[in-house]
């Protein structure tokens, strides 16, 4: 159990690392916050967004789910139209005025971004079920529940510490410029990806 435990962390681990829409998403509530709590339901949404999808993966349901092909068209065409709008709500946030104060987006919002940039991300999707649901395979009973709870320890270790790291980038950019900076870089990957998104999802398949 503890081998199988300690593989299902580094490969998450492995996983969630590269840049993505969740970790910039999670990143910039952390900064533009600048206190921790105002950036806990994208924490706390990303991550639970992750628990369920790895269920789903090591349960075999989204297997099933993106055999449709349909399915799979619908929802790289769905992500990449939030990604263009997220991208553009971080990119407006960056021409505040440093006056007017960062305080992140309202609760209600978080979250729905949050969900929009977890269930609707297909690369993320399918690293998901086909690196984690893949390898879940290989253990049974008790050794695939300590893989699937270190996977899922990841994301919300992650995604929390992302968080903190904002706020304390944020605490230190008293005059604003740094976050303004990081926010217009943040909406240019996240528009890079959303082309990206169309270009597999639509033009290349």
């Amino acid at each position: 159990m503890l081998g199988a435990a300690i593989h299902g962390f580094f490969l998450a681990f492995g996983l969630i690392l590269p840049l993505g829409v969740q970790n910039v998403f999670v990143f910039n509530q952390g900064a533009a916050g600048r206190k921790l709590r105002r950036a806990l339901p994208a924490v706390l949404t990303a991550a639970l967004g992750d628990t369920i999808l790895i269920m789903l993966a090591v349960l075999g349901v989204s297997v099933l789910i993106l055999s449709w092909a349909w399915l799979k068209i619908a929802l790289f065409a769905a992500g990449a139209v939030f990604m263009i709008y997220i991208g553009w709500t971080i990119w407006r946030d960056a021409s505040t005025p440093a006056s007017a104060g960062a305080t992140g987006l309202p609760a209600k919002k978080q979250v729905v971004f949050a969900v929009s940039v977890t269930f609707l991300n297909p690369h993320a999707i399918l690293d998901t079920v086909g690196v984690i649901g893949t390898s879940s395979m290989s253990y049974t009973g008790g050794a695939k529940w300590a893989f699937t709870l270190a996977t899922i320890l990841v994301s919300w270790i992650w995604f929390g510490g992302l968080a903190l790291a904002g706020k304390m980038i944020g605490s230190l950019d008293q005059g604003g410029a740094m976050l303004r900076g990081i926010n217009r870089v943040s909406a240019l990957i996240v528009w890079g990806m959303a082309i990206y998104m169309l270009y597999t999802g639509l033009i290349r398949n």
